[in-house]
């Protein structure tokens, strides 16, 4: 084994086992999620949060931040006196697929179901949150009074099963208005509007403060897998859309304008849109919760967005709380009263441009075609996998062919070839083999493009398939559930690596690329001449850790994902193996001899390697002439 093999197995292995290290929560952030569960954590953090706000409120209307955050309750009091007492109610905004409850205190929605998707716990719909997971404040800063939403208790009117208005009354006859309608879909529509209240604030105050928390709730079985599509998105009004990280804490501040600010998990996301945009520098900040606490991440998001106190023009906004559905997602899209290319389907992660691009104008469309035939999910991914390999043959099947002809003339390669055995040779040795390659009409890179092409295919089916809310709930043989993992053997305790679990479809597909590579090392070893067959011996055993480190990685993934692997490795062995016993190797053989003798006399017939290769060994030979001569 030489140096150069050593470090490129070192370097693998390090990759490898970083990548698996990479997705582990640290023990910092482990500590950080228990504190955020405690209770006294918890306490002090809302009473941070309403220092904060009075201290922010305080600084716009001139006073002082430790006079204002006195009491959070108190910035309300002279105004809104007579609102700031009164008994909490509910009203419920529905339709066929959504389901909201609002609370007069403090005029927003504290409860949202999402029907006709189970949970976690077995019931026919999902709730996204409820009071004690989520809040919505607006905050004004008058001249002398600030006014939060959360201290007041609003009174409902107008209400229907889709409409309500929320009014809070000022001791000066001025009104603080909220309007709500509910669209036939996921959508909601909000206003924020102030009436008779001019006079209260400075005459430069143009904007409302937003504070918004979540308490992201676990929706799937899945805690780690699910942790990985769960984060803060937003959207810039003049770029495109980011997101915070998902594997640990982050705290950012946006650069720019942005459309909206979205809280999303794995399947179901919600988003807050307004129509002036947020302007730019809105703190985002996420928090990750301990595993069993049946919580995911915190999500806390301070931004400001344009205000008109004088009530001729109300806030408005949108609101998007519903399922990470791509297709659903632009028709819901197409319903805003905002004209605004909000890009919201980029909820839906589809991987990385050329990986979404594959994802969003081939998978997503045939996708679509199989399951409009009301097939189950796992049949859908069979059949995927098929069309796939349908598709890639003509590139599968060459590749194979040009190793076939690569493993018929090793014997040729070798014997023309045992001459240059010495270190100082190999140049010679690579020269030959090269003029060899062209007037065969070989090439021993032409089965690599082919291969390499394929790979976006299966990346692309990495982001596809755990962002796919069509296999939520989808059980197809002993999977019960496709968007989770399948254990066989459970216990309570993590193990690092492997979890508390063993995923049996994950051990199929790990099954499966050991099968696979055993073939790809036999048609490589096949093909391999003289220091190659030497090196080959050493990658032999580097390819067959992949599929243990590919356990490690894949355990906790979703069924889903792993059984389209393991299906599509299955038929990859099953096509190489076909294509091995139907090739003629004597008339595969005969054909490349035919190419030989039309080309051996052909001085021309030289590839671009080879005489790159025999320039290079030129100017080898002339520089060790050249110190020969020095010595002499």
């Amino acid at each position: 084994m030489n140096k150069d093999t050593l470090i490129g197995f070192l370097l693998i292995a390090v990759v490898l086992i970083g990548f698996s290290w990479w997705n582990q929560p640290s023990e910092e952030q482990i500590e950080a999620a228990r504190l955020q569960d405690s209770i006294a954590a918890v306490q002090q953090e809302q009473a941070a949060k309403a220092q904060k706000e009075a201290a922010a409120l305080a600084a716009k209307k001139g006073t002082t931040a430790g006079d204002s955050a006195t009491s959070a309750a108190s910035d309300s009091t002279a105004l809104f006196l007579q609102s700031l007492t009164g008994t909490s109610q509910k009203v419920m905004l529905k339709n066929g697929k959504l389901e909201l409850t609002l609370d007069t205190k403090g005029g927003v929605i504290r409860k949202a179901v999402i029907k006709d998707f189970k949970s976690i716990d077995g019931a026919s719909d999902v709730t996204l949150f409820d009071e004690k997971d989520q809040n919505l404040t607006f905050m004004l800063a008058g001249k002398q009074d600030n006014i939060i939403t959360r201290d007041l208790y609003f009174t409902p009117s107008e209400v229907s099963d889709t409409t309500v208005t929320m009014t809070a009354s000022a001791k000066n006859g001025g009104q603080l208005v909220m309007r709500y309608r509910l669209g036939q879909d996921y959508l909601l529509s909000m206003t924020l509007q102030a009436q008779g209240l001019a006079n209260t604030f400075a005459p430069s105050y143009k904007e409302v403060e937003i504070a918004w928390n979540d308490h992201c709730r676990q929706q799937e079985k899945g805690y780690s897998f699910e942790n990985r599509y769960t984060s803060i998105y937003y959207k810039e009004s003049q770029g495109g859309t980011d997101k915070l990280s998902e594997s640990g804490d982050q705290e950012e501040a946006t650069e720019e304008q942005t459309d909206w600010i979205a809280f999303r998990n794995q399947f179901f996301s919600i988003a807050l849109i307004s129509k002036d945009n947020f302007n730019k520098g809105a703190q985002l900040a996420t928090k990750m919760d301990e595993k069993g606490s049946g919580y995911l991440k915190h999500f806390d998001a301070r931004m400001a967005t344009a205000f008109d106190p004088t009530g001729a023009k109300p806030s408005e906004f949108e609101m998007y709380i519903g399922p990470n559905n791509f297709r659903l997602i632009k028709e819901v899209e197409q319903q805003s009263a905002f004209g605004k290319d909000l890009d919201l389907e980029q909820l839906v992660d589809l991987g990385w441009w050329l990986l979404r691009w594959i994802n969003r104008w081939f998978t997503l469309y045939v996708f679509d075609w199989l399951t409009g035939f009301g097939l189950n999910m796992g049949i859908v991914l069979i059949l995927i996998t098929i069309l796939l390999k349908v598709i890639t043959f003509p590139m599968v099947k060459k590749s194979y062919m040009s190793s076939a002809k690569m493993r018929v003339l090793k014997p040729k390669f070798e014997e023309a070839t045992k001459q240059y055995d010495k270190p100082e040779d190999q140049m010679k040795k690579q020269q030959e083999m090269m003029s060899l390659y062209s007037k065969y009409g070989v090439s021993p890179l032409s089965g690599c493009l082919p291969m390499l092409i394929q790979m976006p295919i299966w990346l692309a089916m990495f982001f596809f398939v755990p962002n796919a809310i069509e296999l939520r709930g989808e059980s197809f043989l002993w999977m019960s559930d496709l968007s989770t993992y399948d254990p066989i053997v459970e216990w309570g305790t993590n193990i690092w690596g492997i979890g508390d679990h063993l995923s049996l479809t994950c051990i199929l597909f790990c099954a499966a690329q050991l099968i696979y590579t055993w073939f790809s090392m036999q048609q490589q070893k096949d093909q391999m001449v003289g220091q190659q067959a030497e090196q080959m011996k050493m990658m032999q055993w580097m390819m067959y850790i992949m599929p243990l480190m590919f356990f490690f990685i894949f355990n906790d993934y979703s069924s889903g994902l792993n059984f389209y692997y393991f299906v599509s490795l299955f038929m990859s062995a099953a096509i190489m193996y076909t294509l091995r016993k139907t090739t003629d190797d004597e008339k595969l053989l005969a054909i490349l001899e035919a190419n030989y003798q039309a080309n051996k006399n052909n001085p021309k017939k030289q590839s671009g390697l080879a005489a790159r290769l025999e320039a290079m060994q030129k100017q080898a030979d002339q520089m060790r002439n050249e110190r020969l001569k020095m010595k002499n």
